[in-house]
């Protein structure tokens, strides 16, 4: 495979922040909630409620104003800190291709998201969502940066995923990117490493089936009705021919609610790849 793999890696290792964060996948406004920093004053109170409602109506320029708000009121209130991140995030998701200097204007937007993200970690090092939306910045900005700037940044990636796994063993989108970071990783394989080594003078990390495999299951335990975390865990069976667990992964999302914009899309994908491997 050659190196050209990495830029298809990182689209699809870290589509998972956007997807669950971001109006195009929406998760619930309540999932970058600190309970420690949560502020007593009632103005701020009052603004986070209007930021979460505004988001849980995708509108997500008038939430972010919202949470600006809260920053002029207290520069370290940490819960508004982080969905910045997220909004900013959204914003960069929301310029299309078609946009004029759409590149640039991506990355600006992602550098906010980094740059909030940043933020969150010196308020509270201990912060899951703010190492989480560090890794999420990241792969957003490695999407639009040259190979060798993709697989420097791989590591950071990884290493941000791991610490919001290790503050929140419970953070089941952390598990979800990390199991598509391992298989994307796996993918690459050897050849492809050896290529990227010789040609940019450095390799990509490497990753592991059985890992992706053990963080997407750990994942689908944690939200059991997120349909894309079960999507991603029988694509990582099938990476690995294990095509009776492929099908136990994919048959339950028939049953299960449609929660994100994104899980009609989903859903047909599902069955689509069910009627590809059911004579495998």
């Amino acid at each position: 495979m050659r190196a050209r793999s990495l830029l298809l890696f990182l689209a699809l290792s870290l589509f998972a922040p956007a997807f669950f964060f971001s109006h195009t996948g929406g998760a619930s406004a309540e999932e970058g909630r600190t309970p420690c920093c949560k502020s007593e004053t009632p103005d701020i109170e009052q603004l986070h409620k209007n930021a979460d409602r505004l988001y849980s109506q995708f509108k997500t320029k008038e939430a972010a104003g919202e949470l600006l708000k809260i920053l002029q009121i207290d520069p370290r209130d940490l819960e508004a800190t982080t969905k910045l991140s997220r909004a900013y995030l959204d914003f960069g998701d929301m310029i299309p291709e078609s946009s004029p200097d759409w590149r640039e204007k991506r990355m600006k937007e992602y550098r906010k998201a980094e740059e909030y993200a940043r933020r969150a970690i010196n308020i509270n090092p201990n912060s899951t969502w703010g190492h989480f939306y560090v890794a999420a910045s990241l792969g957003s900005v490695a999407l639009l940066s040259p190979i060798p700037k993709q697989i420097d940044l791989a590591a950071e990636i990884r290493s941000s995923v791991e610490k919001a796994i290790a503050l929140d063993p419970k953070n089941g989108f952390a598990y979800h990117v990390y199991g598509i970071w391992h298989r994307k990783m796996a993918e690459i394989g050897k050849a492809g490493r050896l290529f990227a080594s010789v040609l940019y003078g450095r390799s990509p990390p490497s990753g592991n089936l059985e890992k992706s495999i053990e963080y997407l299951k750990k994942a689908v335990s944690l939200n059991p009705e997120v349909i894309a975390s079960r999507l991603e865990l029988a694509k990582s069976y099938i990476a690995a021919e294990n095509w009776p667990m492929a099908r136990s992964s994919l048959i339950p999302i028939r049953q299960l609610p449609i929660q994100f914009s994104d899980d009609a899309k989903h859903k047909q994908h599902a069955e689509q790849i069910l009627e590809e491997i059911k004579d495998r």
